[in-house]
């Protein structure tokens, strides 16, 4: 069976105690639906949508979702995840048209180290972690790799210098920042100790010294 063939079963009842158990049995429940079709109430195993989801393309992988022998055309449009453990716990997969254009968010990693960067004493900080793109979802880009080895303290990566696969495009600006340049503070240095005088003893200011006068002359006068 091809990886990106998903077997889905219908059937399922629908409602939170329906959902826990199909979970407890490893299953995750889920709904198709896409343009021109009633949503399909489904569920499919956890171990066959890891499977089928293990290429480079991941999420964005185009599925061949089988449903009682019909078979859709299909990707994730949303995955609802546990707030603790933080697996799957349902997916919203959409019907696609392999030939019409759709918008998906497209991961981005940084490949390099920025020695310029780094000697002074900045970080490279990402600031998009993924990109959206309009596209059909034959030509999805796996992932954006961008190059960061020659950057420097000055330099900012935007969407209009990352270069985008043919039948792609960005619903972005081009001037949106992708990558930047933080630079971290340096440790605040420590105030300079007190003058010492001739006899070793610190030395004090005119304006400190005419306050202990005077604090002597009131002393004095109280007496």
């Amino acid at each position: 069976m091809s990886s990106n063939v998903l077997i889905a079963e219908t059937g399922r009842q629908t409602g939170s105690p329906s959902s826990r158990r199909l979970r407890r049995e490893d299953r995750i429940p889920a709904v198709v639906y896409g343009l021109g079709m009633t949503p399909i109430s489904i569920s499919v195993n956890r171990r066959d949508l890891r499977a089928a989801l293990a290429g480079p393309s991941g999420v964005n992988t185009v599925l061949d979702l089988t449903v009682e022998g019909n078979v859709y055309p299909a990707i994730v449009k949303e995955m609802q995840r546990h707030p603790v453990r933080r697996t799957v716990s349902h997916i919203d997969f959409l019907q696609v048209n392999l030939d019409v254009e759709i918008v998906v968010s497209v991961p981005v990693h940084l490949n390099g180290e920025a020695k310029e960067v780094a000697l002074h004493n900045g970080l490279v900080d990402l600031q998009m972690t993924e990109l959206q793109v309009r596209t059909t979802p034959r030509t999805i880009p796996d992932s954006f790799e961008i190059d960061i080895s020659e950057m420097t303290i000055d330099d900012v990566i935007t969407v209009g210098q990352i270069a985008v696969p043919a039948g792609c495009s960005f619903v972005h600006e081009d001037d949106q920042p992708v990558v930047t340049v933080t630079i971290l503070r340096t440790a605040v240095e420590e105030e300079p100790a007190a003058e010492e005088g001739e006899d070793g003893e610190a030395t004090v200011s005119e304006g400190e010294a005419s306050d202990d006068a005077s604090a002597e002359a009131s002393g004095d006068d109280s007496e």
